[in-house]
Formats: C-alpha cells, structure tokens, sequence
C-alpha cells in the first residue's frame, strides 16, 4: 500500500504513542463520513487492528503511520457507507445522523499538518460547519464516493491526489466528485444565523413549545419548515417528516403537556444551539435545528435511545 504525505506527515516514528496519538483525529474523519459515533469508533477500531496485525517489520517500513491509518479508515468507511444503503432501506421511520453532545474530543480535534492543496476559501468547509446536523443531513443525499472526496478534501485539507489514493479514482474524478457534493450542499444550505441569534430563537422556541403557544411557534417557523423524527422502531416517533409551518406548530404545540413532564435543557447539539429532554435525569431526546434569518427552517428529533448512548447521565 503507497501512502503520500497528505496531513499529519512528518511523524517517521511508528511507536504506540503516535500511533494511538491519531485516534482523535480518525474518529472525527469517521464521524464525518458516516454520521454515526459507533460506526465511526468501529471504523477506527478495525483500522487500528489492522495496523497492530501487521509484523514490526512491516510497521517499520511505513514511513508514515497517520497516512496510512487515515487511508485504511476512510476505505473502511468507503465500504460501510455502500452497505448503509442497504441497511437503511429497511430501517423502521427515518434516518438522522447521530447527534453529538457539546464539545466532545471528536468535535474539538483539528486534522495535522497542513493542506498540501490550497484552494478558494469559498470551496471550503470549517470543521465546525461539517459537523452540523444540517450539514450532516445533506451528506446523507450524496453517493459515498462524493462523500469521501468533499470531507477528505474541504474538511480536512487532503489534497486530490492522497484522495485519489484512497478512493480508487483518478485526482480528475476527485475533483469532480467534490464538485459536486459542494453544490449539493450550497443548494441545500441557506446561510445560518449567527449563533447568537440561533441560541435566542431556540429559546423561545422551548418557552412557546412548554406553554403550548402555537400563535408563538408558527411565529418562530419558515413556512417551509420542517421536521423529522428518528426512533428507529425502539420508541414511538412520526415515520415520515411532517411538512410546513401550521403543522409543525399544531404538532409541537399539541405536545405541551407530554413536554411538561420532561426537563427541557438548551444544549449545544453537534456544535449549534440545540435542546435535549430528560426524563428522571436520562435524556429521552435531543433536539437539533436549521436557522436561517430569524426562522427555523428544520428541526431533527432524535429518540432512537441507540443513538443517544452519548448522552447519557446515568
């Protein structure tokens, strides 16, 4: 296997502590890539075994072990994302991503070295920005292969040849497929709000949704609002996103007494104002929003219960 020096070269020493040193980084490229925590952490898992099966003199002749590792996870999340196809289809109700608590190790990390690929910054993705719902949302609408090349290249700085490398493709195709997930995601994505502004309109979405104020909700939502619900078949959740404004706001508000026996926290869910609902000090569901201007245009309910694992207070 040929592993260029893309990000996080430099590190010529294959010991544990810099190869376990990488796991940060993996889990917030698997994350990214497959929108669920313990797919991610299988990924990294499965990458690392590979690594630890292989003769000392064949870590020794690997020049650089952050490559290389990165090049065997993203090809494992490669071959899960064309097998979640098929997983999904039959999953009870919608699929979301899995949401992320605050700032958690797998949101903060930052990829090493440097870019080997400069490109206009308005052909680029922050790590914040790709780790939103919103963003992971639209990810979800594009093939796996346009996936790998725009979080490998936008997100992580690796230039087109290391991602031709890892995809099988030419840099050309890379390129291309990059290209593409990049106007998916700028014709899905309006500009968000600040988050000042986000933060303040999530409030008073809570405030409206405790007292059962539709008046007050419907205010709070773009007439093209929607939302979705994830229960995956564990828990009861509305199968199919529920469209428009005056049925958001009927749905929410219709809700305000179920609402009034949970504590309803404002929480920063996958790097953005958010709420999460505890039930006896247990989280039960976690709430994730698009905002742009002073409207909310998506809420994402997440109850799955397997997908709230990180949220757990025990």
């Amino acid at each position: 296997m040929t592993i260029g020096s893309g990000p996080g070269s430099g590190r010529a020493d294959p010991g544990p502590a810099t190869v376990m040193g990488e796991r940060r980084r993996l889990i917030n490229l698997a994350y990214r890539l497959l929108g669920s925590l313990a797919e991610a952490e299988d990924a990294v898992q499965e990458a690392y075994a590979r690594w630890y099966g292989l003769s000392a003199r064949q870590q020794a002749a690997i020049g650089n072990p952050a490559a290389w590792l990165t090049t065997v996870a993203s090809r494992i999340c490669l071959d899960l994302l064309g097998s979640a196809r098929v997983r999904r289809e039959r999953y009870v109700g919608e699929w979301l991503p899995e949401p992320l608590p605050g700032t958690a190790e797998w949101v903060s990390g930052r990829p090493g070295g440097t870019a080997a690929d400069p490109a206009d910054p308005a052909d680029r993705v922050t790590l914040d920005e790709s780790v939103s719902m919103a963003f992971l949302v639209v990810l979800e609408s594009m093939t796996p292969a346009e996936r790998v090349a725009l979080i490998l290249h936008d997100v992580f700085g690796y230039p087109f040849a290391e991602v031709a490398g890892i995809t099988g493709r030419s840099p050309a195709a890379c390129r291309q497929l990059a290209s593409s997930a990049r106007r998916r995601v700028r014709a899905a994505r309006p500009p968000a709000a600040p988050t000042a502004t986000q933060a303040s309109i999530v409030r008073d979405f809570k405030r409206a949704w405790q007292a059962g104020d539709i008046g007050g909700l419907i205010g709070l939502l773009d007439p093209a609002a929607t939302a979705t619900g994830d229960g995956g078949g564990l828990v009861t959740a509305v199968l199919h996103p529920i469209e428009g404004r005056d049925q958001v706001a009927g749905f929410f508000a219709r809700r305000a007494a179920a609402a009034a026996g949970l504590t309803i926290l404002e929480r920063t869910v996958n790097g953005q104002p958010g709420l999460v609902a505890q039930r006896d000090g247990a989280t039960v569901a976690v709430y994730a929003f698009e905002i742009a201007g002073d409207r909310i245009q998506h809420i994402w309910a997440m109850l799955n219960p397997d997908k709230l694992r990180p949220w757990t207070t025990g």
